[in-house]
């Protein structure tokens, strides 16, 4: 096999692929190798979850809407495809927590829930005096001394008690992942958490020691504090479509699903939907991580990907004019505990979060509903689904009118859960891979990071593995 013959096969044309396959074509344009690369989606469509609508404009996001502004991959990628200036930040304000029949605001100074400001945390009414006072605990109790994994649940359980955990700390937690926090994986999803304990001895003290460290914006009383968030002015699609057209069209195959994925000798064979088979040097495999079980269930190594759950989950868009919300609440949105009796996970005021993405005189709410454990709802029409979110919505606001229009998006396996033991079995395939099965990767959110920028980011790592083993099976020929 001489090098000229090299060939790499991308399977999914979600965000990781894409940032594979850019990656990819950019390296060997610029160094001029001799390798040539295929991407491959099920679908008629790139960009996965990454999916934009806009109408009587509106730019409404059925899937996520931004990403982590401190998170590099993701502007760095949005820059290189030209759109750099068409990043925006989202406009900072106060958020809520919904505990039973009340909104009760963020408290000041919290990262991810845990206090790192003692004033706003003890005045707030989302806990009760105990529950201030066992939170105070943190301040005492020893560090974590248990080995191996655990529970985000059981790891803040500990250090602040169930009061905080259920009523702040939960539902920012499994609003990120869609889970149950008693059964998500510490290590895989927040080890900053473990690492600030195990330096600090408490919770508390580490985090407002990571945070006083993070960058500080400008004092400039002329200026406005820039958010967290990133998106781009014509929705996230837009990032996709860059991508799309910097890519060899000739290059990139969609609606054809790859079945099997099999090693040949030194190659990979790929058995695909419309009959045809086609031959690899190297495979990147993007998709879901049931559906990567899928193509490699001949392979015992990947038996764990099958038993990983994933959640299904739902958004629901809805316009109105500014006159049918007669109670506005001066904030950007709310997340939902479960300790109240509501379907909705949370809810964002995408007018207020993102003024550029709604008409003057309008108002756009995005409501969330679906998790681990109560996924019913997903598969109720989409009427079933608008109504439920409104009364839902009308019982802290009220809402006089009917949406002027509706976008209900069903997610369904698309949350990935990292439950307890994540790591240590995804380094255990990964070990097996590299023992019998050289030359294939796997990336994506099913592995390491929901996020935008994890994926950009893994997508553009597994690019370098597969030069790097170019690199490598070349130099042992000599």
């Amino acid at each position: 096999m001489t090098e000229a013959n090299k060939k790499i096969v991308i399977i999914g044309g979600g965000i990781t692929g894409l940032s594979a396959a850019y990656y990819l074509q950019k390296v060997i344009k610029e160094k001029g190798l001799p390798y040539e690369f295929q991407l491959i989606e099920a679908t008629h469509r790139l960009g996965g979850k990454i999916q934009t609508v806009t109408r009587d404009g509106f730019t409404i996001e059925r899937g996520p809407d931004s990403f982590l502004a401190r998170k590099l991959p993701g502007s760095k990628l949005v820059k290189e495809v030209g759109l750099g200036d068409d990043l925006v930040h989202n406009s900072t304000g106060q958020s809520y927590v919904l505990v039973k029949e009340n909104l009760h605001p963020m408290p000041e100074g919290a990262v991810m829930g845990v206090p790192t400001k003692i004033s706003p945390f003890v005045t707030t009414g989302l806990f009760s005096p105990i529950g201030k006072l066992r939170a105070a605990a943190d301040f005492v109790i020893p560090k974590t001394k248990q080995e191996g994994d655990q529970s985000l649940g059981m790891f803040f359980r500990r250090r602040l008690g169930d009061e905080v955990v259920e009523n702040l700390i939960e539902p920012l937690l499994s609003g990120i992942y869609a889970g149950d926090i008693d059964r998500l994986s510490l290590k895989s999803t927040f080890p900053q958490f473990l690492h600030a304990e195990q330096r600090h001895r408490s919770l508390i003290v580490g985090m407002k020691k990571f945070k006083e460290l993070q960058p500080k914006q400008a004092e400039d009383a002329n200026a406005k504090k820039q958010g967290a968030f990133l998106t781009l002015k014509k929705g996230l699609q837009s990032l996709v479509d860059a991508i799309e057209e910097q890519l060899n069209p000739l290059a990139v195959v969609k609606g054809v699903k790859v079945e099997k994925v099999n090693r040949m000798g030194e190659r990979y064979d790929l058995t695909l939907s419309n009959g045809k088979e086609i031959t690899a040097d190297a495979v990147i495999i993007t998709s879901p991580h049931f559906a990567a079980q899928s193509m490699l269930s001949h392979y015992p190594i990947f038996e764990p990907l099958r038993e990983m759950p994933s959640t299904s989950v739902a958004t629901v868009a809805m316009a109105f004019p500014k006159e049918a919300v007669k109670e506005d609440i001066n904030g950007t949105g709310f997340v939902v505990s479960r300790n109240s009796d509501y379907t909705i996970t949370a809810c964002t005021w995408t007018h207020k979060k993102w003024p550029h993405s709604t008409p003057d005189g309008k108002v756009l709410l995005r409501c969330y509903v679906g998790r681990a454990g109560d996924e019913a709802i997903v598969d109720q029409s989409d009427e079933e689904i608008v109504q439920v979110v409104l009364e839902d919505l009308n019982r802290i606001m009220q809402i006089t009118e009917k949406p002027e229009f509706y976008v209900v998006t069903r997610w369904k396996k698309a949350m990935p859960q990292y439950t307890v033991g994540h790591q240590e079995r995804l380094e255990e395939i990964n070990q097996a891979i590299e023992e019998q099965l050289k030359g294939l990767y796997l990336a994506g959110s099913s592995y390491e990071g929901l996020g935008l920028p994890d994926c950009i980011e893994q997508g553009e790592n597994a690019a370098k593995q597969v030069l790097k083993y170019f690199q490598a099976e070349k130099a042992e020929q000599k």
